[in-house]
């Protein structure tokens, strides 16, 4: 062979079949370069390779392109589409007991179907309890379970938030260096006409989408390609949007070797020096560095059952606990919710979730999201680019500050050691008998006076006998030989209370099993007798407290009502309205008050009136409510009329609730009322505008219906001829006695009108 031989490829340049901008290579494998036919020739050789065929790509604009389309006409061009199947339901542990709820409703429906029956009732009612449930369930989440929550498979990722938010979604790929991380997706979109540049974390909605994704844990070249989009956004002025949902940065040698930590590190660094406004949303799950490299923004937001941590709850446990059992107790003492970040203003709001979870309605929760973007971007808007720096810095300075500097008591123990715990000493049952009796006979001696019962003490004793009576069940339990059985189901209650799950049915029947054998062998414990002394003991006690509290409350009440008498005689207006009654009467000398002149006798009466009208606003200013004045009767003649009137009230009362009665039995009125439960029924606890105006409808028709029926009664006509007949009582009454004070017809249509309502 010559040695000016040459060696070359045919085809394209080498650069161009080893070059790639997305993938790094392309082209002809390395491998297939192994495989390469070599042709001799005399002079020199050539290494021929045969190419890979590639689809022709297709021109990306649509000819016609629709307007329409969610997502904008470009759409198409993202990779990310409607997935064919629908995602199987996922039932996180703590949702089981809400399982059975939801087969019986199956099964009901089924029924109906099956049998032609109407079960809507039945069915409404299950619904009605899962709701329940549901909501009782969601509003009461532990840390662990929001973590669940958060890492649920059917939760929506970045991109289903993105194409339900943005009328236009354009993707922007690569770092500008060879590569393009799946696991980090960013672009251009639109929200209301205003330009975002969305950065966000894309994980898999199934186990295909997963490892394309990396479960979207992101290496060097996604965080580098969201720095390079970001510094673009900083140049031509897009605000920026960055969604966080990962498990953490990918941790593999390959990322390590192609610096993992400085890139998260590069981007940290640039971020705080970003002149456009900034804004993070935790989606799912936050881990670590690794969403802190896209979250150093002004405003950090977080849905409501999204997490935000340093270490995983199970990485957590492993080191402190060495067992990754204790997640749950590691979740709460990281402090890694929502709720708990904001209160450590970490994070600056939560957006809501449905109940169920943003896996529930993604819609709605994507909707949600958008209005806290535009809300938080109109605020942020109006920052100069000197006070967005100044922001996004003194958000994250004061993160983990503390006071230095502050004076320590200086009788504080640093000592590890255990300090030995006092053990209380052991009181007799002889003790107790004597100290009981030396308290009862205290209390005769004070003589219900408060300042002595106030010195008496007697919640020390309750105290002291509510300990025994506690011993002396746990004696008889052992005795019994139910110990280990009450220690087992107490540790069953405990745990469900714990995890807050709904009683078991066979748990509650264990219970109450339980407690039947308890009592009737309770009688045999040898500590019986102890046990019902020191139980009647405490019941002495207890209701001897709660009189001493009635006393006192009495003293106190006294008190004020003296206090209030004293300062209404007191009064300057009414002791010289007292003083000049008191002259005119001593003017005149009468020797019976029947010989007072009409005119005295009516200034007199205004001033009982006006001294008891007094004497009730000043109660009621002590914060003492007066429900009414009675007056005694002058003579039996009074006490006979207002009892016969009395009772013709009353037999008017109870004519009127026969007739209510009456009505609503009615066929007219019955079958709406059956509509208005059925439509509150439908509605549930949260009803619709629609539903709103039907049930307020059907309302207003019972009221006008029952009205009308009312009112074609006789019972108008004798409510008109008792208030004739009580006006003509009191004019004549009054002609007689001026000082008498008697109802007015109003007071007479109050209390008919109150019993109509009532009735």
């Amino acid at each position: 062979m010559a040695a000016s031989s040459a060696v070359y490829l045919t085809g394209n340049p080498a650069s161009d079949l080893l070059r790639n901008s997305t993938s790094g290579f392309s082209g002809v494998p390395l491998r297939t370069l192994g495989r390469a036919r070599l042709v001799l020739k005399t002079r020199d050789f050539t290494v021929s390779c045969k190419l890979r065929k590639f689809k022709k790509h297709e021109y990306p604009w649509p000819d016609n392109p629709d307007p329409n389309v969610k997502g904008g006409v470009l759409s198409h061009l993202s990779s990310f589409k409607p997935l064919n199947e629908k995602p199987k339901p996922v039932t996180l542990e703590f949702e089981k007991p809400l399982i059975d709820l939801q087969r019986k409703i199956i099964d009901v429906r089924k029924m109906a179907n099956e049998t032609g029956l109407d079960f809507s009732d039945q069915i409404l009612s299950l619904e009605s309890k899962y709701q329940q449930a549901l909501r009782d369930l969601y509003t009461h989440l532990t840390p662990i379970q929001r973590v669940n929550i958060a890492r649920h498979p059917n939760r929506p990722t970045f991109l289903d938030h993105i194409f339900n938010i943005t009328e236009k979604f354009m993707e922007l790929h690569g770092d500008r260096e060879g590569y393009d991380d799946p696991a980090i997706v960013t672009g251009i979109g639109t929200i209301d006409g205003r330009r975002y540049m969305f950065i966000g974390q894309q994980k898999g909605r199934n186990t295909k989408e997963n490892i394309q994704r990396n479960f979207g844990m992101p290496t060097p070249h996604g965080y580098r390609k969201a720095l390079r989009l970001m510094e673009y956004a900083d140049h031509h002025g897009f605000p920026i949007v960055t969604f966080i949902d990962t498990p953490g940065a990918y941790a593999d040698l390959k990322s390590e070797e192609l610096g993992q930590g400085e890139a998260i590190a590069h981007n940290l660094r640039s971020m705080f020096g970003l002149k456009v406004p900034v804004l993070s949303i935790v989606i799912g799950e936050g881990g670590s560095g690794g969403a802190l490299a896209i979250g150093c923004a002004n405003k950090l937001l977080m849905l409501e059952n999204a997490v935000f941590y340093v270490a995983s709850p199970e990485a957590c446990a492993a080191i402190l606990w060495k067992s990754a059992k204790a997640a749950p107790k590691a979740a709460e003492k990281l402090k890694i919710t929502a709720t708990e970040l904001c209160k450590l203003e970490i994070a600056d709001g939560v957006i809501p979730e449905p109940l169920g979870g943003a896996h529930a309605d993604s819609a709605w929760t994507s909707q949600q999201i958008k209005i806290a973007i535009n809300e938080t971007m109109d605020e942020l808007s109006k920052l100069s680019t000197e006070e967005l720096l100044k922001h996004r810095h003194d958000k994250f300075r004061k993160i983990g500050g503390f006071q230095e500097g502050i004076p320590i008591d200086p009788k504080r123990k640093f000592s590890m050691k255990k300090k030995d715990i006092p053990v209380p000493k052991k009181i007799s049952d002889a003790e107790i008998e004597v100290e009981v009796q030396k308290l009862m006979q205290q209390i005769l001696e004070a003589k219900g006076s408060p300042i002595e019962l106030a010195k008496l003490d007697l919640d020390d004793m309750i105290k002291k006998l509510k300990k025994e009576v506690d011993h002396e069940y746990s004696e008889a339990i052992k005795a019994i030989g139910l110990a280990d059985r009450m220690s087992k189901l107490r540790e069953e209650v405990t745990k469900a209370n714990s995890q807050n799950q709904f009683i078991d049915p066979l748990l509650k029947d264990k219970m109450e099993r339980l407690k039947a054998e308890f009592d009737e062998g309770l009688p045999a414990a040898p500590n019986y007798g102890k046990l019902q002394n020191k139980l009647g003991m405490l019941k002495e006690l207890s209701k001897v407290k709660n009189l001493l509290e009635e006393i006192k409350e009495a003293a106190k009440f006294e008190q004020k009502l003296r206090t209030v008498f004293d300062d209404l005689k007191n009064s300057p207006s009414i002791k010289e309205n007292y003083e000049t009654l008191k002259a005119e009467i001593e003017s005149i000398g009468p020797s019976s008050p029947s010989d007072l002149d009409d005119e005295l006798k009516k200034k007199i009466a205004e001033f009982k009136k006006e001294l008891v009208l007094q004497f009730a606003n000043a109660m009621k200013s002590a914060g003492l409510d007066v429900k009414y004045v009675k007056r005694k009767a002058r003579d039996g003649r009074d006490k006979s009329a207002l009892s016969e009137y009395k009772s013709k009230i009353d037999e008017l009362n109870k004519d009127l609730e026969k007739e209510i009665e009456d009505a609503v039995n009615s066929a007219d009125i019955k079958s709406k009322i059956e509509l208005l439960n059925l439509e509150v029924a439908k509605a549930g606890d949260t009803p619709g505008v629609d539903s709103k105006s039907r049930i307020d409808a059907l309302v207003q028709q019972i009221k006008q219906s029952v009205v009308e029926t009312l009112d074609s009664s006789s019972l108008k006509e004798k409510y008109e001829n008792l208030l004739s007949e009580f006006s003509i009582e009191t004019i004549s009454s009054k002609t007689a006695d001026p000082t008498v004070d008697s109802p007015t017809n109003d007071d007479l249509k109050v209390k008919v009108g109150t019993n109509r309502t009532s009735s």
